[in-house]
């Protein structure tokens, strides 16, 4: 584990191949929502694994670039 790891924790860039278990009983967390899920091999964290869109589920749900509505009131103006 680097200083990197240390401060800013593991940025999850290498996985496994997708595992799908057969067995309800033997469900992780993470392969309960799809059935297939993938592990980080620096850190051991699993991840859902989306066959249909053949992505990496994060828990986190990513930030959005975009800003809140803004609302815009129309004032009366007389010229």
């Amino acid at each position: 584990m680097g200083l990197y790891d240390l401060l800013f924790g593991c940025t999850h860039e290498r996985y496994t191949f997708p595992l799908t278990v057969l067995g309800e009983s033997r469900r992780s967390e993470a392969a309960a929502l799809t059935g297939t899920y993938v592990v980080c091999l620096d850190c051991g964290k699993e991840f859902p694994y989306d066959w249909q869109a053949i992505k990496v589920m994060h828990s986190k749900p990513t930030a959005s670039r975009a800003h809140a509505p803004i609302t815009v009131v129309a004032s009366h103006k007389v010229a």
